[in-house]
């Protein structure tokens, strides 16, 4: 509420509406910005060039280790390790 609210409305008051409870900064995310899941992994959303070994890559420092997230997102990716979508939510386990 402005100034100019307040001297339109005569000094009405209006009650005050509690704040929604925010969480501590970064606690929903990583070093990366990406979120963790419970397991105490990620999430990583799928951008424009990427690959499972790129992304294994970023976040194991081992591009050969994209087998651990292709395992984990059988049921997003299907049946070719190959064929990731832009904008597909990958989780990406803990070693």
């Amino acid at each position: 509420m402005g100034l100019f609210d307040f001297l339109n409305n005569k000094g009405e008051e209006k009650p005050v509406q509690p704040a929604a409870p925010q969480a501590a900064p970064g606690a929903g995310t990583d070093f990366f910005g990406n979120n963790k899941t419970e397991n105490n992994g990620t999430t990583y959303t799928v951008v424009s060039g990427d690959s499972l070994s790129k992304i294994a890559k970023n976040h194991y420092g081992d591009a050969a280790k994209w087998r651990q997230i292709y395992e984990a997102n059988k049921a997003t990716i299907g049946n070719n390790p190959d064929h990731i979508e832009i904008g597909q939510v990958l989780t990406i386990p803990s070693l």
